[in-house]
């Protein structure tokens, strides 16, 4: 008995420094604490530490841009939730599992996993976990080309982020609302509701969530024509963004950088912007990413009058498209073949 009690305190223990650690953007460290707490939960054994050990795995695997490893610890995370009947951990391997999907490209799915998890949540009475999870439905929206749908959504979200006092969360979702304005090509808009965000996420020292805003107003000040503010803008989130091992964030920068200066028709800049991003997306196995730099290059060829280049990137842009089964993104391929 009491060397039971002995290897629950020290799992009590070992997942706090490991929480410690996922705080601080150290997803490696973060992985390697999991796993012995894994190998501990089963030496106790308690099935309900298991789960939640699982679970952690999971969210190290994709926070260190390993989405597949990711999916199998969240599956077994959701059969031992179901197997006890704890509902709360079900619901949260629900989350886990649409967000990793999500990472994937699996958009249609990803919604499905996140319209279980949001019933368990609502049926439970858990606030905070409707919120997290309506917030990620919010997200697919955007990336579905929905911004208005997204924004209904997001608005709400942000009303229950106040009344809870989630000033952390808060500042996630005017993000969310500003990218969303954004999107909608209403950039004055964006800007209020990005740089609202900014000075919430620096007291609170969230570093990722401050590089993402200051990519999304980079990117606002590309669309209102001012490349070379963006260009000074995206160079300091490229720092912090490599300084933190983001590898996702470093991906988009690096595209949207490549983006920039395709506007200042800098293109060889451009490319090679482009071709790095593209390495970073293959690695992490961000196919969406992949498809809009791949769409870029595309792009690129066309206007100079390449057809058959254009087409190359086109066509493996389309096979992507068709592997994730993106109707829209499809739908966008087909459009600029049309176009050549």
């Amino acid at each position: 008995m009491t060397q039971a009690f002995n290897q629950v305190q020290e799992w009590e223990q070992r997942r706090d420094e490991a929480s410690r650690y996922y705080k601080q953007g150290q997803f490696q460290e973060y992985l390697s604490f999991a796993s012995e707490n894994l190998e501990l939960a089963r030496a106790i054994p308690d099935r309900a530490r298991e789960g939640h050990t699982l679970n952690d795995i999971g969210l190290a695997h994709l926070s260190c841009c390993q989405p597949l490893q990711a999916l199998e610890c969240f599956q077994q995370a959701r059969l031992v939730a179901v197997e006890l009947g704890n509902q709360r951990a079900e619901a949260i391997a629900l989350s886990n599992l649409g967000s990793t999907y999500s990472r994937l490209g699996r958009l249609s799915r990803s919604l499905e996993y996140f319209d279980q998890g949001l019933r368990i949540f609502r049926d439970l009475q858990d606030i905070p976990g409707e919120i997290s999870t309506l917030n990620d439905v919010a997200l697919i929206y955007s990336k579905l080309g929905k911004p208005k749908r997204s924004l209904l959504l997001q608005y709400q979200i942000l009303a229950m982020r106040r009344t809870l006092g989630d000033f952390s969360g808060e500042a996630t979702t005017l993000n969310g609302i500003g990218y969303a304005y954004s999107t909608l090509g209403q950039y004055e808009k964006a800007l209020e509701f990005l740089q609202a965000a900014l000075p919430i996420q620096r007291a609170v020292k969230n570093v990722m969530g401050e590089a993402t805003t200051l990519n999304n107003i980079a990117s606002v000040y590309g669309d209102l024509g001012e490349p070379k503010k963006a260009l000074l803008l995206y160079s300091q989130v490229l720092l912090t963004r490599r300084a933190i091992n983001d590898r996702a964030g470093e991906g988009t920068t690096l595209h949207n950088i490549g983006f920039t200066y395709s506007l200042l028709a800098n293109n060889r800049q451009a490319m090679k912007y482009y071709e790095q991003a593209i390495a970073i997306y293959q690695e992490i196995g961000d196919c969406l990413g992949e498809i809009s730099t791949l769409l870029n290059m595309g792009n690129f060829y066309a206007k100079t009058k390449r057809k058959k280049l254009a087409l190359s990137y086109y066509h493996n842009a389309q096979h992507l498209a068709t592997a994730i089964e993106s109707q829209p993104h499809l739908q966008k391929v087909q459009q600029c073949i049309d176009a050549l």
